[in-house]
């Protein structure tokens, strides 16, 4: 056994895990899965759930059978929290405010239904599972019930975007608003997560007193929350014009994705240890505020992308196999559990999304596209998993729970890009194609023409 926490140590231990998630997710990538579902069982491979627990050794754990042993507090943590905070904000950064704005009420209603079904239908499938920690017994059986809703109300704009991007139905009408319901889906997903984690924080104020005690209550965490808020949009009206200015004066020089990390970093402090929001949510607003300027966004966001996506990120999802997934304690009643939640996750989505853009004149083939387009799940599902299975919450999920979001992942992942190809294979009806462009009376139209 090797200590990997020591300097030497985790460079054995990130040479494992840069390895075993680039080999498996280019397996993924082969069979036209997402790659992060490849980093999580690598993670899970290489880590104590399956080989330390059924053979009794693994290659990285958290005691003495394993090869390499990580304490409690350890170097992969950090470098998973640096991960996550980098997905979030790359992802604010691909957020375009112009094309939200542009895309009209259609897609923000869409969006918004797809939100508030997956989360009542997450929490009512977990009312009838008290025995497993969720139900209507209890106040924090209750918080867990919605941390299962927030759960299903992620989206995955990669996945839809690339199935569209294969069918040419990107610039389309419903190829734009169903990219726009997408990215607005999960900028509401970012918000609920943050008042969800702010309600499970609150309520205790034991050995606390001032302010500390002040942000524990509820009504403090609400207010908190909308203080943060308004704090990062006045920074953000700054900044967007210092970055503005920086871009002129150094266009496209490494100052500005350097400028832009510390950005980053600083909002995500800032929310969790000043206003008591989640970190993940102030990386993501920095993202949004360093959006606005096209240009900024776009550099920083392939700078970063080299660290991002070769180190940090397949580590966090890394991490989640090897510290988040245990199958020890899991029960036929959690997975029996799992099933239903996914199948409502998805349900959620194809109804809620499906019925609003029906309402918005869609035919019925274009609104099975848009709930279909939405169904996918990704890499925000499993932050937001990892968020609320956070054992310094006082009211988290248990960790046996991660298994629901893997399995919503990888069944998502294999549908949605199966039936948007079928029903965009799907002949159109004589009447529901647009007219033949006629000339006008007297004219004659050419071929040129």
């Amino acid at each position: 056994m090797f200590e990997g926490n020591t300097p030497i140590g985790f460079v054995a231990v990130l040479a494992i895990i840069v390895f075993s998630t680039k080999f498996l997710g280019l397996i993924f990538k082969h069979y036209g899965l997402p790659q992060v579902l490849g980093y999580i069982i690598a993670g899970i491979l290489i880590g104590p759930a399956i080989f330390g627990e059924f053979c009794g050794f693994a290659l990285i754990g958290f005691d003495e059978k394993c090869l390499f042993s990580l304490p409690g507090e350890n170097a992969l943590a950090i470098f998973s929290k640096v991960g996550v905070l980098l997905l979030m904000f790359s992802a604010g950064l691909e957020t375009d405010l112009k094309e939200l704005r542009h895309t009209g009420l259609a897609a923000a209603l869409i969006a918004c239904a797809g939100v508030a079904l997956p989360l009542l239908f997450g929490f009512l499938v977990s009312l009838p599972f008290g025995n497993i920690g969720l139900g209507f017994a209890t106040k924090e059986n209750i918080l867990r019930s919605v941390f299962i809703g927030t759960i299903l109300t992620a989206t995955s704009v990669a996945i839809t975007v690339s199935v569209l991007k294969e069918l040419g139905k990107v610039k389309t009408q419903l190829g734009t608003t169903l990219v726009s319901a997408a990215i607005i889906d999960d900028v509401i997903g970012v918000v609920l997560l943050s008042v969800v984690l702010g309600l499970a924080k609150s309520g205790s104020t034991d050995n606390l007193s001032g302010f500390e005690a002040f942000k524990s209550t509820t009504y403090g965490t609400v207010i908190m929350i909308i203080c943060f808020f308004i704090f990062a949009i006045l920074a953000g009206i700054v900044l967007s014009k210092c970055f503005k200015w920086l871009n002129k004066r150094w266009p496209a020089h490494h100052r500005i994705p350097v400028f832009s990390l510390a950005v980053c970093f600083g909002y995500s402090w800032i929310a969790e240890e000043i206003f008591g929001v989640a970190d993940i949510t102030g990386a993501f607003l920095a993202g949004v505020v360093l959006s606005t300027n096209h240009r900024v966004s776009e550099y920083t966001d392939k700078q970063i992308e080299v660290d991002a996506y070769t180190i940090f990120s397949p580590v966090f999802f890394a991490n989640i196999g090897i510290s988040s997934i245990t199958f020890r304690g899991l029960s036929p009643m959690v997975l029996l559990f799992a099933v239903l939640a996914v199948f409502a996750g998805l349900a959620g989505k194809l109804l809620g999304c499906g019925t609003v853009a029906k309402a918005f004149k869609y035919s019925v083939r274009e609104s099975a596209i848009c709930g279909v387009g939405m169904m996918a799940r990704g890499e925000v599902a499993l932050i937001v998993t990892a968020a609320v299975t956070n054992s310094a919450l006082s009211v988290s999920l248990p960790q046996e729970f991660m298994i629901m979001t893997v399995l919503l992942i990888l069944v998502s992942s294999v549908l949605t890009p199966v039936f948007l190809k079928l029903l965009y294979s799907q002949k159109v009806p004589p009447e529901q194609q647009p007219p033949e462009q006629q000339p006008p009376e007297g004219e004659v139209l050419t071929a040129e023409a």
